[in-house]
């Protein structure tokens, strides 16, 4: 191992871990303890706050300092970081949005090519606009940037989707399009073994791979990718279409409901509200941030889960005895 690369490997190890014993980082590094002096010696003169304590329990540790010195990323921490930063720079705080911006920019034109071109594929995704109480869930970074590049790079990917049910199945698809909708990143693909297009829930994609074989896009079925993926949604069976009156004018609940659900008007004061979703927490937060009067009813599951709900809430504001 060169000089270099071990004391990048130095630094990351440092990083990671709060404090070590200087004969386990020698262990780690395999180097004798002279020798590892010396590389901390270096990283000290680059500006890296470390500090050294002797005898028993001694050894080294990066502290916090004046300035940032470089930082040492493994690629999906990259991912993650501009991901995040992504997220930051949608929002709703122009304040926070510019200065998010400005930190994804520097941080990914220094990043080495290879990982560059990982996190460039992260940019390119679909963020239509949403409220900012949307959450996107996203439990294998790896495998969204893995589906980001073969998307960009027209490669046909292999990986295991886990169904409404729960249950595992392997899938072979030419991806096309990452989108975000409502709280949620889907997937548009062709499916090789269906033959048709389908839409896959991100959180649900794991272990995906690139083949290596590459297709010709296809035009897909709609002009709008996002608009697309929300057609296919609403016409999805929900597992709970939830129903309910709410007290207020249909077109100021059509804005906070958006996209979400149906509203019909009742009268000039009143409308209809209908909220197909897999989720009875989602369909209540939804209802209950209205601030408006509501009458749920049905399914019976909804009454109930929102009963249940009123009754923590109305235990929560109560005075001790």
């Amino acid at each position: 191992m060169s000089t270099g690369t071990r004391v990048l490997e130095l630094l990351g190890l440092l990083q990671n871990r709060r404090h070590w014993p200087g004969h386990e980082l020698a262990r780690r590094l395999g180097v004798s303890r002279r020798t590892l002096r010396r590389d901390i010696g270096s990283l000290q003169e680059l500006g890296y706050p470390i500090t050294a304590a002797r005898g028993t329990g001694g050894g080294y540790q990066l502290s916090p300092g004046a300035s940032l010195p470089p930082l040492v990323l493994s690629e999906d921490e990259a991912a993650a970081i501009v991901l995040g930063l992504q997220e930051i720079t949608a929002g709703p705080f122009p304040g926070s949005a510019d200065a998010a911006l400005s930190a994804m920019a520097k941080i990914v034109q220094v990043l080495p090519v290879r990982i560059r071109r990982r996190i460039d594929s992260l940019r390119a995704v679909a963020l239509p606009a949403r409220p900012p109480e949307a959450r996107v869930g996203i439990t294998d970074v790896a495998s969204l940037t893995t589906l980001a590049l073969a998307c960009r790079d027209t490669e046909t990917v292999e990986f295991a989707y886990r169904t409404r049910t729960g249950q595992a199945a392997a899938r072979t698809v030419q991806p096309h399009h990452i989108v975000r909708v409502g709280n949620g990143l889907y997937l548009i693909a062709w499916d090789l073994d269906r033959a048709d297009w389908r839409t896959f829930r991100a959180d649900r994609i794991g272990g995906a791979s690139r083949t290596g074989a590459t297709f010709a896009p296809r035009p897909l079925p709609a002009e709008d990718p996002v608009e697309y993926v929300r057609a296919r949604i609403r016409a999805m069976p929900a597992r709970y279409p939830v129903r309910a009156t709410v007290g207020a004018p249909a077109e100021r609940v059509r804005e906070e409901i958006a996209h979400y659900g149906t509203v019909e008007p009742v009268d000039d004061t009143s409308c209809r509200v209908e909220i197909a979703a897999d989720s009875l927490d989602w369909a209540a937060f939804c209802i209950g941030a209205l601030n408006a009067p509501v009458v749920v009813h049905g399914p019976p599951e909804a009454v109930a889960h929102m009963r249940a709900w009123g009754r923590r809430l109305t235990a929560g504001t109560q005075e001790p005895p």
